[in-house]
């Protein structure tokens, strides 16, 4: 632990956290622990916590099955999932970890899933194995498929729950929450950062940029990078009917299309006892609206001026054509999750708020699959932080007060 003398020669250390999601909140309580007595300010533009991609999101605390070894993914994934697994039981939070499947349904999905299968066991992922036909039976009598990986660490959780326990472990260690109240810039100066809100400024000694689907615009306003962009895409989840809750006893998921950066409709169980079936993935008209047609005029004029995004379309079309369907169908949304659940025949579901992934998209339209952070001289900016960026949150915390060299 560090003292609490001020960085620059003040009486304290002060620090400014930019974003109320699961990530700010979980730096911001890091903070707190690495620097004990110091000022810790949370700012967040809207009036609750969780508003956005933490309060919108499947609540599934993923195991590190994807990710490329060796890279901030893998790594935060698996030190998050330990780190959110103590902070839930300390706290009386749900954490179930009722275990996932992800299933093939033919041969060529059955040779990638192998491939799944290496990296799940070089990230150290605990428990996985590979399942045929009645190991998949054995496991969720109510799915099909040639082969599947399970996942028996696979969890569930309430993200918005865990943020709100976060911020509320900041302000017990004498931080403060700033809700209703939007930063415009970051502005670092010799001895410190002033962050400009449309309240006053804000002086401190360092300051941490988490602000989710506006990272980009933030970041380049405080003088940062101009790439990579975010290009937001939606995700649309559906409930399904109270009969069909107990029609598995985890999560069910397809294997990746390696032509496409989502992981497809899947079944997902939630910590409340439902059961919803989602997200597709499609071009958001916004960035930031949940419902309707969800069109911002300035959010989609950007991206659509953005060469970065028509370099990545013109490379998924047949896939954007196929995400399409399922989003003004429900009839097609539910018959792929069909393809893995045969006994949803005949099941309805009513449509839930969706989700918005802040996507960060580099200028050659390649999808940033890492974790991305910068760090200026007093500032650090969270540029990408998808999926499993909720999981990760605690750790990518861990990692963020470490880029702000202040030693211990």
């Amino acid at each position: 632990m560090s003292a609490i003398s001020g960085l620059d020669g003040g009486t304290r250390a002060s620090f400014v956290v930019v974003g109320g999601g699961i990530v700010g909140c979980a730096v911001a309580r890091e903070l707190t622990v690495r620097f004990p007595g110091a000022e810790v300010t949370v700012v967040e533009k809207e009036h609750a916590l969780a508003a956005h991609q933490t309060g919108h999101n499947s609540g599934v605390v993923h195991a590190g099955l994807y990710y490329e070894p060796g890279g901030l993914k893998a790594r935060l994934c698996r030190r998050g999932v330990g780190l959110l697994r103590e902070f839930c039981a300390a706290k009386g939070l749900p954490y179930e970890e009722c275990g996932k499947l992800v299933v093939a349904l033919d041969g060529d999905e059955e040779r990638r899933l192998k491939g799944i299968f290496e990296r799940a066991t070089a990230n150290g992922v605990p428990g996985v194995e590979m399942l045929g036909p009645e190991g998949i039976r054995e496991v969720e009598p109510n799915a099909v498929g040639v082969a599947a990986l399970r996942s028996p660490g696979t969890a569930i959780v309430d993200y918005a729950a865990v943020t709100r326990a976060l911020a509320d472990d900041v302000v017990a260690a004498g931080g403060r929450v700033l809700l209703g109240r939007e930063v415009r810039r970051v502005r670092e100066e010799p001895t410190g950062v002033v962050v400009e809100t449309d309240g006053g400024d804000l002086r401190a000694d360092r300051a941490v940029v988490c602000a989710g689907v506006q990272s980009d615009r933030l970041a380049r306003r405080s003088g940062g990078e101009r790439q990579p962009s975010v290009v937001p895409f939606f995700g649309q989840y559906f409930l399904l009917e109270p009969a069909y809750r107990d029609v598995l006893r985890g999560l069910v998921y397809p294997v990746p299309d390696p032509r496409y950066p989502f992981l497809g409709v899947h079944l997902t169980k939630r910590v409340d006892g439902e059961m919803t079936v989602g997200p597709n993935a499609f071009l958001s008209l916004s960035r930031e609206c949940y419902r309707g047609l969800g069109l911002d005029a300035r959010d989609l004029a950007e991206t659509l001026a953005f060469p970065g995004f028509w370099r990545f379309a013109g490379r998924n079309l047949p896939t954007a054509a196929r995400e399409a369907r399922t989003v003004v169908s429900k009839r097609l949304f539910l018959r792929e999750a069909r393809r893995y659940v045969p006994a949803l025949e005949g099941a309805d579901a009513t449509r839930l708020t969706r989700g918005i992934r802040a996507q960060a998209m580099d200028a050659d339209g390649g999808l940033v699959d890492d974790f991305r952070i910068e760090r200026g001289s007093r500032t650090v900016h969270v540029r990408n932080a998808p999926s499993p960026g909720a999981t990760s949150a605690m750790a990518i915390a861990e990692h963020v007060v470490d880029l702000l060299g202040l030693g211990d």
